[in-house]
């Protein structure tokens, strides 16, 4: 395996990685939280050349192929200084944000490549390769959708009868619908047709467009089928609205009796509830469109919560709607950049913090405000999802390089997990072509830890990236802080540190690169307004910091 590994390194092109403000996580457990410039000058004596580069040296002088940074499109569309600056120092950048599940996924499932592909082009355009983070995390997801789909099941599955016989819109033909009757009067100007962009996994949906609302709310209205309820009982109404703008739909449930509650819809697919005590035992639930727009309706429910309890779905069955949307978003956006994208984060940091263990609800407590971007893919998939994630990133390209990406491996309770995990999924067939170590590090950290970190990842044969590197010097996280020079020539020492380290103890054959994790500190995912961090090579000036200098010679083995 480890020949294959080497002969497969020769394919790499371009910069090591560089990965940016909103990344990956960086927790610590110990609380620490195109073409290449050469430097033909001499690598062991001298200064520095102004015209020596990042890249150059690393080739030239230090026998691995990658140097690059973590980029953002909001920048690198806006700054041309910085993209000059990019484009003089590395050859390969990653993306901080833009492919990730979170930033490509749709609440209704779909993908939206606009701004990744957006990037791609300015980097294409300007000779740097892009190095693909990530395919498979469990943040920065759209958890609301993953979630939505273990909702569905246990709509499936759910005891509770709805009482809205027709609420799916999949009876019918053309713009009508069986059970409902549309209405377009008095003042109002708009239509009704079907669309099969539905939310409830059939092939119809409801859409109502309000050219101009009337004078009266239910000049446009959409009118349901009588059912049947036990008076002055508490009944939830569900409906799913994708709205087009910001605008209103108004419920009604009428008969003889009037009742009513406003919603307020936003752009994009979203489930609405009304709990409603209803007060006659024939009501009919009605849709008034009182505002410009298009609305498409789905999936609406009338149940009695108090009806029955839901059966939730096996586990089988979850497995099977989670697995399905894991291989579709790798194997269409691997495909989507096959041929561009020669290199990917398969799966990024999979081990828990403390124990070292695989991360999954047993040791991992979601925060509530993260709820809607979080999913641990383990819940439902168990140890095989990371197995899984490689298999359908080598079937969609078989020429990537493919990666597993890990925090806090200065620290062996999680290095050593990490290094027996990828030894278990080579072994169940995994294609596993290399490891990052994204070393967030601070002037407190071990040196020993570095080079123990190096020197076990190097003895997996395996080719070995650093993938985010920056070195934090406002550990206290002071809301006053500036650095003196004292400060900035410690983090210039460590940083031309972790340098020598991994030159000496990671093999040139398996020397991928390195990344530092964004270009100017102003941009870094360390600084912040309450707690400023200086963790980067260039100033928010993007002019050069002693760290850079002293990283150009570790590069040079000065």
């Amino acid at each position: 395996m480890k020949s294959n590994i080497l002969k497969r390194s020769s394919l790499i092109w371009g910069v090591a990685i560089a990965m940016l403000v909103y990344s990956c996580k960086k927790d610590s457990p110990a609380k620490d939280e195109g073409n290449i410039n050469t430097n033909t000058g001499n690598t062991n004596t001298g200064a520095i050349s102004d015209t020596a580069t990042l890249r150059g040296t690393a080739v030239s002088s230090s026998g691995f192929p990658n140097f690059g940074f973590a980029v953002l499109y909001g920048t690198m569309s806006t700054n041309a200084a910085y993209v000059a600056t990019v484009k003089k120092e590395a050859n390969y950048v990653t993306f901080g944000n833009e492919l990730k599940n979170g930033s490509i996924v749709q609440n209704d499932g779909s993908f939206n490549y606009t701004t990744a592909d957006a990037l791609y082009t300015i980097c294409a355009n300007n000779g740097l390769q892009v190095f693909g983070h990530n395919l498979c995390w469990y943040s920065q997801q759209n958890a609301t959708y993953l979630n939505g789909l273990i909702s569905a099941l246990n709509k499936q599955n759910g005891t509770p009868t709805n009482l809205m016989q027709y609420g799916d819109f999949e009876t019918g033909s053309g713009s009508n619908f069986t059970g409902w009757s549309n209405i377009v009067g008095g003042t109002a100007s708009g239509s009704f047709g079907a669309v099969i962009d539905d939310n409830d996994g059939g092939s119809r949906a409801m859409q109502a467009t309000v050219t101009a609302p009337g004078a009266n709310v239910y000049d446009m209205q959409s009118i349901g089928t009588a059912f049947t309820v036990v008076p002055n009982k508490i009944y939830t109404v569900t409906v799913s609205i994708k709205s087009s703008v910001a605008g209103k739909v108004r419920l009604v449930m009428q008969n003889t009796v009037y009742q009513q509650d406003d919603l307020t819809t936003t752009p994009g697919w979203a489930t609405y509830t009304w709990n409603v005590t209803i007060t006659e035992s024939s009501p009919i639930l009605r849709f008034n469109f009182p505002s410009t727009g298009v609305y498409v309706i789905d999936n609406v429910s009338v149940i009695d919560p108090a009806g029955g309890s839901i059966t939730p779905p096996t586990p089988t069955q979850s497995a099977t709607v989670i697995d399905t949307a894991l291989r579709k978003f790798i194997t269409t956006t691997v495909t989507h950049y096959k041929g561009k994208i020669k290199a990917w984060d398969v799966v990024n940091e999979p081990m828990s913090d403390g124990t070292g263990a695989l991360r999954d609800a047993s040791n991992y407590t979601m925060p509530p405000q993260n709820m809607g971007n979080q999913f641990l893919w383990s819940q439902y998939l168990g140890r095989s999802y990371a197995l899984k994630a490689f298999q359908y990133a080598k079937a969609a390209d078989p020429n990537a390089l493919l990666f597993i990406n890990e925090y806090n491996l200065e620290y062996n309770f999680k290095l050593d997990s990490l290094i027996a995990y990828v030894g278990q999924l080579r072994a169940q067939g995994a294609q596993i072509d290399g490891i990052g170590t994204q070393m967030h590090i601070n002037l407190q950290t071990s040196q020993s830890n570095i080079d123990n970190a190096f020197i076990k990842l190097a003895k997996t044969g395996l080719l070995v990236r650093v993938s985010e590197l920056d070195v934090s010097v406002n550990t206290a996280k002071s809301g006053s802080f500036t650095p003196d020079a004292t400060t900035l020539a410690s983090q210039a020492a460590l940083y031309k540190y972790v340098v020598q380290s991994y030159l000496k103890n990671v093999p040139a054959p398996q020397r991928f690169g390195i990344t530092v994790w964004g270009l100017t500190d102003n941009e870094s995912w360390l600084n912040s307004t309450s707690a400023p961090d200086f963790p980067l090579l260039f100033d928010k000036n993007i002019a050069k910091k002693p760290a850079y200098t002293s990283f150009l010679q570790g590069l040079k083995g000065q």
